[in-house]
């Protein structure tokens, strides 16, 4: 089915145009001035508005949780951009679901403001201090928790967080600002709100908890066992396929008959499990298809591992033989030969069954979602950052097949392939951008792992010791030989043509 095209003129967004709208159009039921706030999200991206945001927004279109309205906030320089866009449609957002049979388009408005940028982070910190807010909710990237990458824990070394602990009153950090509204909380009475984080990290909660108990107690124990025995900070596992926004979606946007600046596009599948552990009370999120549960870590494991590490065994190889989409992807038979046989034998072994799904049924999901022509989700967005998305979603299982003597052929050739991209020129001499936080240094090693490729693996800020596994070390290094003498497809070809066996 095609999407209504609407003939019209492009209706600008915002709370008084509403009924303007065409009438394919999705719009609020609730009204703006009934809303109250209870929620504080910092990092107001694509995928915020798609998920979190969009649950909350059907928990309000069934007349509930109007006391749970969103504020905005960052605390980088370019979330301003973004607040500036929100801020001039009334914070309201087109949301289109793309699917290959239709293509559809509602308005959502759960949140209801957006906090200035500030360097000190102080209306940030005024906001989250009032007792109205009771969740304080986060999508910072994986890469955004000061973790050291060795051991997991928190880098209570960076210079940022360094800085927030010797000048508490002034965070530059968002677990700065977090741990002065807990001060200022603690201070006026009042309990703790619920820190929740909503990256892909497997037991992001925990990370959390120690991201913010280990700053307060840099520079206030007491305050730190407070938060750590009055707070909470419940696990979450999110699923969304959310493409970053182009020109094409807001073009898209305005046939549908709306004027928004900066509409998201997202699939049609999503996905929210989480730790039912609040301080302060929630919404009744159950309502609208929410798993509470008490056992998040199985559901992490299986996204994190089959849909994340999925991506990267697309992405890379994908953006080193100028495959533009993650569905081109999938439809070319030498990258989907590579992905199906590494999640079969190398991932899906280490992963173990939720309520309702098993790995392999799990993974033809994925399949499905992945091939879907209808999101041009770019094999550059997702390649981003493989800094923290390698260690994060690959290497755990590595590590597991590892322990197990199971073989690891095809994430040492996953490996290989992110160095050869880091490398930065594709097969057809076309060069790669820069694409990770990290990627003046990954380049300069990538280029000099050509001649030795000791020198990738044994970056122990991304590797750890696996550098001193020689079942590993070897199979890396003979993949990266074979790709940059013969290319990438004829080491996929080997590697799917080997039989399954152990290293």
């Amino acid at each position: 089915m095609n999407p209504v095209v609407n003939t019209k003129p492009p209706t600008r967004l915002r709370r008084d145009n509403l009924t303007d709208l065409p009438a394919a159009v999705r719009t609020p039921a609730y009204v703006h001035s009934d809303l109250t706030p209870g929620i504080v999200h910092i990092g107001v991206g694509n995928f915020h508005r798609a998920h979190q945001a969009w649950y909350i927004h059907q928990l309000m279109q069934q007349g509930q949780a109007h006391d749970w309205a969103i504020i905005g906030a960052g605390v980088r320089n370019y979330d301003a951009e973004m607040r500036e866009r929100l801020l001039a449609q009334d914070c309201l957002t087109t949301l289109i679901e793309l699917d290959p049979k239709e293509t559809s388009a509602e308005v959502i408005g759960p949140m209801i403001d957006y906090l200035p940028i500030e360097e000190d982070n102080a209306a940030l910190i005024q906001t989250m201090a009032d007792p109205a807010i009771r969740i304080v909710s986060l999508t910072v990237t994986e890469g955004g928790y000061f973790l050291d990458a060795n051991t997991g824990a928190f880098n209570s070394d960076h210079a940022d967080i360094r800085h927030d602990a010797e000048s508490p009153g002034q965070p530059r950090t968002a677990f700065g600002a977090m741990v002065a509204a807990l001060r200022q909380r603690r201070e006026d009475g009042h309990k703790p709100f619920t820190a929740l984080s909503c990256d892909n990290l497997q037991g992001n909660g925990t990370i959390l908890r120690n991201c913010v108990v280990g700053l307060a107690r840099m520079s206030d124990p007491d305050l730190a066992n407070w938060i750590d025995q009055n707070g909470a900070f419940p696990n979450s596992m999110v699923d969304c396929i959310v493409p970053a926004t182009t020109d094409q979606v807001v073009s898209q946007c305005n046939v549908l008959g709306v004027d928004d600046r900066t509409p998201v596009s997202h699939e049609n599948f999503r996905q929210w499990v989480i730790e039912d552990d609040f301080c302060a009370g929630r919404p009744s999120l159950d309502l609208v298809g929410v798993t509470m549960t008490n056992d998040v870590h199985k559901y992490e494991k299986m996204k994190l591992r089959i849909l994340n590490g999925g991506h990267q065994l697309l992405a890379n190889v994908g953006e080193i033989l100028n495959v533009p989409t993650i569905s081109d992807c999938m439809r070319d038979p030498d990258i989907v030969a590579f992905f199906g046989k590494v999640q079969a034998e190398e991932i899906l072994p280490h992963v173990e069954a939720v309520p309702g799904t098993t790995p392999a049924e799990y993974l033809g999901l994925v399949e499905r979602r992945f091939a879907n022509t209808a999101i041009h989700d770019t094999t550059r967005r997702v390649a981003f950052d493989g800094s923290s998305r390698h260690p994060g979603f690959l290497l755990p299982s590595l590590r597991d097949a590892l322990a197990t003597c199971s073989s690891i052929s095809g994430l040492a050739l996953a490996e290989a392939f992110w160095c050869r991209m880091c490398a930065g020129i594709r097969e057809d001499g076309s060069e790669i951008a820069p694409n990770d936080p990290q990627w003046e240094s990954l380049q300069r090693t990538a280029q000099a792992s050509k001649s030795d490729p000791e020198l990738w693996i044994g970056n122990n800020q991304y590797y750890g010791d696996f550098d001193r596994d020689t079942h590993f070390s070897e199979a890396f290094a003979s993949w990266l030989n074979e790709i940059w003498q013969h290319g990438c497809r004829v080491a996929i070809t080997d590697y799917v043509a080997r039989a399954s066996k152990s290293h």
